[in-house]
């Protein structure tokens, strides 16, 4: 699930994304909110909530931390809107999540890369990483396969030069984070922060 808010680029509308499509969608509105469909499979694909700084206040281009309680918000909205829908397959596990960098060493095929071990709490990620000032024991924003920059790049397991990459070692600009401290290179975290917590985004009511 991807949520986006840009209202330099799209105006006051929240884009809520179920799934990748091709163009053959219908829609159908209930009050601000569009319902977009699958024309053969009638699959809810996404929803678009217009006016949407009338229900939540919404921090623009950050990414959106999908937890059960904006879930819950959104289908508040829906039926304030006369739509009965609700979102209950949605996957609500962190996608950014604080990690440790537990080890570093050159890619075999690649000088400029390196593969990184990271625990983020539940399990270990192995992740190549191009930034030159990434280095063991840091604390780092992890962004998980699943998740969605705020560019709107989807982060998907991959390869690089023949090794496998489980997610991204994210740097303050990739996170749209105004940090002048840190120009360039990953985003190093402070030594207190936990390891596996939710690297969240607010957005308030």
């Amino acid at each position: 699930m991807q949520v986006v808010y840009n209202t330099k680029g799209i105006g006051d509308v929240f884009i809520i994304t179920l799934k990748k499509t091709e163009e053959n969608v219908e829609t159908k509105s209930y009050g601000d909110v569009t319902k977009v469909q699958d024309k053969e499979t009638k699959d809810v694909v996404a929803y678009n909530i217009f006016n949407a700084s009338k229900y939540l206040n919404l921090q623009e281009g950050l990414p959106i931390q999908i937890d059960s309680e904006l879930v819950k918000r959104f289908e508040k909205i829906f039926q304030q809107n006369g739509l009965e829908d609700t979102l209950e397959q949605v996957d609500v596990s962190p996608k950014f999540v604080i990690g440790k960098v537990s080890q570093v060493e050159k890619h075999p095929e690649a000088d400029k890369l390196n593969i990184c071990q990271v625990d983020v709490g539940e399990e270990e990620l192995q992740i190549v990483c191009g930034a030159k000032n990434v280095s063991e024991s840091q604390k780092v924003v992890v962004a998980k396969v699943g998740a969605f920059m705020p560019d709107g790049m989807a982060i998907e397991a991959s390869e690089l030069r023949g090794v496998a990459s489980s997610g991204m070692i994210c740097s303050a600009k990739e996170l749209n984070l105004d940090d002048p401290t840190q120009q360039e290179g990953i985003f190093v975290l402070s030594d207190d922060a936990e390891v596996g917590q939710p690297f969240a985004f607010e957005v308030s009511s």
